[in-house]
């Protein structure tokens, strides 16, 4: 970092260039940070040929519309102070032997005020001294102008004037800036051209001109258009040349991230116990940092501002906590930031995972099938946590804050009571054997513990003792655990016993089955494998009658609150029953009943609902849909032999609804 500061010194120093320099880099390593923390006060060391310090002046581009905002920058930064015999020296002759770098300040004056001083009298070229300036324009791609406008603009400040002038950019930026601006008009343009000069549509026999002509015209039609473009169109070549005339030297910079990251941290100096707790694990931040394969400072910054509120709230609610957990914690923050912020992933793909058991489960079954569906999470792990033996690595209530900004004291306090626990190393022997197969544990076992661990986890998938949604998850361990003869047992039994337990465990724990939970449902599993592919089949049909099942049940109790408990009826199926087909259990004549009881406001609102309920769940719709037909059907023919009230127009408008809503399936 020193020879690059000296490299830049140097162009400073000499006594004219007539000449820019570049400092190129990638969006978010620190460029502009570089500048301002180093760069900026070295330069401001060094004096010119007359005796007098460099003044620099700094210019985002950010967003610049126009070249002439460009230039209310420079004279803001130039001329603190302005006045009105300013304006009245723009419209005089002597503007015209002014230089280059001051008439760009006297075209902005006449949007400022007055000044006592007289034109006559006040040698206004000197007020604009250019001899220790050093103009700095910074994010040259993030510009709203072309660029070639922007460097051709610089270029006489540079070339006419002799001002030290230094660009930060980046330059693979600018590339596909030029490459990307106006496609369709671009490519309409060169359509045109083409079809003009027979290369598109019908190609009729020609003679050609040359070799070259008659392989071109046997291009793939992309390809054709892309040629053109660059032909056409290409401010490529145009930026190159006017970059090899204007840019002299150009320094590629690489961040010194130890340096950076504590300047971050120094910002933290309020936070005593979060600023020391940073500094003892800088090699942490850095090891996260570096295999994000970016060089994004900015996403690290944000990680590190996002820390802070998971650390104060861990650390005050649970003061003990083991610092290995916090540690590990730090990397999932920082992880998920990059991954979801740097757009590597979809947010959907960490959003799926409920909790850190999952997460082990599916990280560890994925490894043994090769799953593809979980190819993301397997790299991520190993990207992150890479021989990190830590049992607790994913936390959902980090995961949802990154991904949100919404800390969830709910989650938190389920996620760090599990944490608190095992980072205390409580012994509790209810505890499921199965958890350590699912996680792979059981490879750090002795021969002797190992064959008892699966022994007392087959005993426990027999009995229904585990979670539903793991079944599918232990066959295919267990199948594999068999495959290389770390297990001795008969696969018809093994079957049997699995089949056994799955309808012990839906039917006990039938309340909690995720119904929405399509991980297990969708797990991209060994096709050629006959006995997975019936396990799952069994898997899928138990699951199908205790959904059933779940949702007779739940119909009961949710309609039993027409008409009376009306606010209980609409809680529940917004919410708990949002994913439950209870229209499909339940007798839609006394739903029908229920509803000529229920006062109009509520049946108004129930045909919202019914429309809300559907919209985006066509699936829970194909399940309700019979008896939502029915429930229409009934209305029809209920029609009575009196005036037509409001209640009757309602239903009338509930069953037409049901029509327009259900004519798709």
């Amino acid at each position: 970092m020193e020879e690059l500061i000296e490299c830049i010194c140097d162009y400073v120093r000499k006594p004219y260039t007539d000449y820019a320099v570049m400092l190129n880099g990638e969006w978010g390593s620190g460029k502009t940070y570089f500048w301002n923390n180093k760069l900026r006060n070295r330069l401001e060391t060094i004096q010119n040929i007359n005796g007098k310090s460099y003044k620099t002046i700094y210019m985002s581009l950010y967003g610049i519309n126009s070249l002439e905002e460009i230039s209310k920058k420079i004279f803001i930064e130039t001329n603190p102070m302005l006045n009105k015999t300013l304006k009245k020296f723009v419209d005089s002759r002597e503007g015209n032997v002014i230089p280059e770098f001051v008439k760009t300040g006297l075209d902005m004056a006449n949007l400022f005020g007055s000044t006592n001083f007289s034109s006559d009298r006040v040698d206004f070229s000197k007020m604009f001294s250019i001899d220790d300036k050093i103009l700095c324009f910074d994010d040259l791609e993030r510009a709203n102008v072309d660029v070639i406008d922007i460097l051709g603009y610089i270029n006489n400040f540079v070339e006419h004037d002799g001002i030290k002038t230094i660009l930060i950019c980046n330059e693979k930026e600018l590339a596909t800036k030029f490459k990307n601006n106006n496609v369709e008009f671009k490519t309409m343009i060169a359509s045109y051209i083409l079809d003009k000069e027979g290369y598109i549509g019908p190609k009729e026999k020609k003679l050609f001109k040359s070799q070259e002509e008659a392989q071109y015209i046997e291009k793939p039609l992309a390809n054709l258009l892309e040629d053109k473009i660059s032909e056409i169109f290409d401010k490529a070549n145009a930026y190159e040349r006017i970059k090899e005339k204007l840019i002299g030297e150009t320094f590629e910079y690489v961040p010194e991230y130890s340096y950076i990251l504590s300047g971050m941290i120094m910002k933290y100096s309020y936070n005593d116990r979060l600023s020391d707790f940073y500094k003892k694990n800088t090699s942490c931040i850095i090891s996260a940092f570096k295999k994000s394969n970016t060089r994004n400072l900015r996403i690290l910054k944000h990680a590190l501002n996002d820390f802070e509120k998971i650390y104060n709230e861990v650390t005050y609610e649970y003061p003990n906590v083991n610092i290995e957990i916090l540690k590990t914690m730090l990397t999932f923050t920082i992880a998920v930031s990059f991954e979801i912020k740097a757009g590597n992933v979809s947010k959907e793909k960490l959003k799926s995972i409920k909790n850190n058991d999952e997460y082990n489960s599916v990280i560890f079954t994925s490894k043994i099938l090769n799953d593809t569906n979980q190819f993301y999470l397997r790299e991520f792990d190993n990207r992150y946590f890479l021989n990190n033996f830590a049992k607790f690595k994913f936390f959902k209530f980090v995961e949802v804050y990154v991904r949100t900004r919404f800390f969830d004291e709910k989650l938190f306090k389920e996620n760090m009571d599990e944490v608190y626990n095992m980072s205390e190393d409580v012994k509790d022997d209810r505890d499921k054997k199965y958890t350590k197969l699912l996680n792979g544990e059981y490879w750090k076992l002795s021969d002797i513990d190992f064959e008892i661990l699966w022994k007392q986890a087959l005993e426990e998938i027999k009995s229904g003792a585990v979670e539903f949604g793991e079944y599918l998850k232990l066959f295919i361990i267990f199948k594999y655990l068999i495959s290389i003869d770390l297990v001795k047992y008969q696969i018809a039994e093994l079957k049997q016993n699995f089949i056994l337990g799955m309808q012990i465990s839906s039917s006990e724990q039938m309340e909690n089955i995720d119904i929405e939970n399509k991980e297990v449902d969708n797990l991209d599993y060994d096709t050629e494998d006959k006995d997975i592919q019936e396990i799952k089949s069994h898997y899928m049909d138990i699951k199908e009658m205790a959904v059933q099942e779940l949702a007779a049940k739940k119909a009961r109790e949710l309609f039993k609150n027409l008409p009376e408990n009306i606010p209980e009826f609409y809680k529940q199926i917004v919410s708990d029953y949002k994913e439950i087909p209870v229209f499909s259990k339940y007798d839609m004549e006394s739903l029908y009943e229920k509803l000529t009881l229920t006062p109009n406001y509520d049946i108004y609102n129930i045909i919202n609902m019914i429309q809300e309920r559907y919209k985006e769940n066509k699936e829970l719709l194909k399940l309700d849909c019979k008896s939502l037909k029915k429930l229409s059907d009934i209305i029809k023919k209920s029609k009575p032999n009196k005036e037509k009230t409001i209640k009757i127009a309602l239903l009338e408008n509930l069953s037409s609804n049901i029509d327009k809503i259900t004519k798709s399936i």
